[in-house]
């Protein structure tokens, strides 16, 4: 009799991973202590958005092997093209299997009869041909786990970054206007006064869902960076998600608005958010000779930094998503790049080197979905070490010589244009999902040129004739 060998599908790996009987009792004695009813199982869509179900905790065992299921145009939103059309998928597409990490399971502070898990999404079983049990291709945080594990499987090497997310908070009492020729309130205390309400929740939350807290400060009226401990880029990415949820119940609470938009008004600061980057062979940073004195960065990590350089521009599209971030980048004197070069702690470049081990690139801002950005950020390190791109001397004071480089793209659409020709981006993304988020993008792009803007009143309008 001839036995036919089942294929094992990375579906069924999971589930495997799944079935450990430590990961399982750790995740149900939690469950227990904190008297966990109800959990949510959670995907992130290409905007950054968390969406997902709602079971009763008592089907753990159920769902932890078979999952919930959704349909696969939740990633983009369910946002169609201009004839109609959903960008991702159709309404006569199957759903995907969507089954939880179970080392990502947490329980709301706010409320502890509830918990969640992150999840990666699969074709099911019976998926036609060789689909079944494959990976969804436009799952941006399944993606951002598989590229990192093949950049680690062919260099030997992990990314570990650490992100500086800015917010604005419009808090009931609190003037957030700044009168020029007054003093600034970047790091003022009694303008972190005004706010500590807002920013002890937001740590006491952020602590309790496994992040590490380490400092904050405030550098514009209502602009809030609180950041945590580095770690492996597919934590951090997590985190910077949990970090939003964490500000919007805070802001239910406090009675306050929260705001992720890079540039929220035209004489306010805009809201970045950095992202420090280094790369580990073990415990051992490759960005650092112990035998180099002073401030210095390895020809590995040179050669990273030239990567990172060369596909700034085409990466501006996912590390600027919005219509609204390039305004950002053009309100010059204001921190955010516009000149695509680096220097050694010089707040004025795209890659600024602010101490030994760590690459800060400052073009992310705080609409950047961070499943994305690492992975992109992945393929042009890769690139940069396998070609050895020089990234050129460090900008100084004073220098006037143009980079090399360029300058990062004035407006989405031209970002997207560079994105769509950029090859070790694309690598980055995988072609399904670089597919998708360009079309998902470009719509977004269109539906911006055919509205009527507020600016357009101003100046065209009845008063501005």
């Amino acid at each position: 009799m001839t036995i036919t060998a089942t294929r094992s599908t990375e579906l069924d790996q999971h589930r495997e991973l799944n079935a450990d009987e430590t990961a399982v009792k750790s995740v149900r004695a939690r469950i227990a202590e904190a008297g966990v009813e109800y959990v949510y199982y959670q995907i992130v869509t290409l905007t950054g958005r968390v969406v997902g179900k709602v079971v009763p905790a008592r089907h753990l065992p159920r769902n932890i092997e078979h999952g919930i299921q959704a349909h696969p145009g939740v990633v983009a939103d369910l946002q169609v093209d201009g004839s109609g059309a959903m960008l991702a998928g159709s309404p006569e597409r199957g759903e995907c299997v969507v089954l939880p990490d179970l080392d990502s399971f947490g329980v709301l502070p706010w409320d502890t009869r509830t918990g969640f898990f992150f999840c990666r999404m699969y074709e099911p079983d019976h998926a036609p041909g060789d689909d079944g049990g494959r990976p969804v291709p436009i799952d941006a945080r399944g993606n951002l786990r598989r590229v990192h594990a093949g950049f680690t499987a062919r260099t030997g090497l992990e990314m570990r970054s650490g992100i500086e997310p800015e917010v604005t908070w419009e808090v009931p009492g609190l003037s957030t206007e700044h009168v020029p020729g007054t003093p600034h309130t970047m790091y003022h205390l009694e303008h972190m006064e005004r706010l500590r309400p807002v920013y002890q929740k937001v740590i006491e939350y952020g602590r309790a869902l496994g992040l590490d807290m380490i400092e904050g400060n405030c550098e514009d009226p209502g602009q809030l960076e609180l950041n945590w401990m580095f770690d492996h880029a597919d934590r951090t990415a997590d985190r910077l998600i949990l970090h939003r949820q964490i500000c919007r119940r805070v802001a239910r609470e406090a009675g306050a608005t929260v705001s992720f938009m890079p540039k929220p008004a035209d004489d306010r600061f805009g809201n970045g958010c950095h992202h420090n980057i280094s790369l580990w062979d073990g415990e051992r940073n490759v960005f650092v000779d112990p035998d180099v004195p002073g401030l210095h960065l390895t020809q590995t990590g040179k050669d990273a930094l030239g990567g990172i350089l060369t596909h700034a521009a085409a990466s501006t599209a996912v590390m600027g998503p919005t219509v609204n971030s390039y305004k950002r980048y053009l309100h010059t004197g204001q921190f955010a790049p516009l000149e695509i070069n680096w220097g050694m702690d010089n707040k004025t470049c795209a890659v600024r080197m602010p101490a030994n081990g760590r690459l800060e690139i400052k073009s992310p801002d705080s609409m950047v979905n961070p499943y994305l950005s690492h992975a992109v950020l992945l393929a042009a390190v890769e690139d940069g070490l396998t070609q050895g791109i020089d990234p050129g001397l460090p900008r100084t004071t004073g220098t006037g010589v143009p980079s090399p480089f360029g300058s990062l793209p004035l407006t989405l659409k031209d970002a997207l244009d560079l994105f769509a020709v950029d090859q070790a981006v694309a690598r980055g993304l995988g072609s399904e999902l670089a597919d998708l988020f360009l079309r998902l993008k470009t719509r977004e792009w269109e539906r911006f040129c055919a509205s009527v803007t507020d600016w357009e009143r101003r100046m065209y309008g009845a008063e501005g004739c």
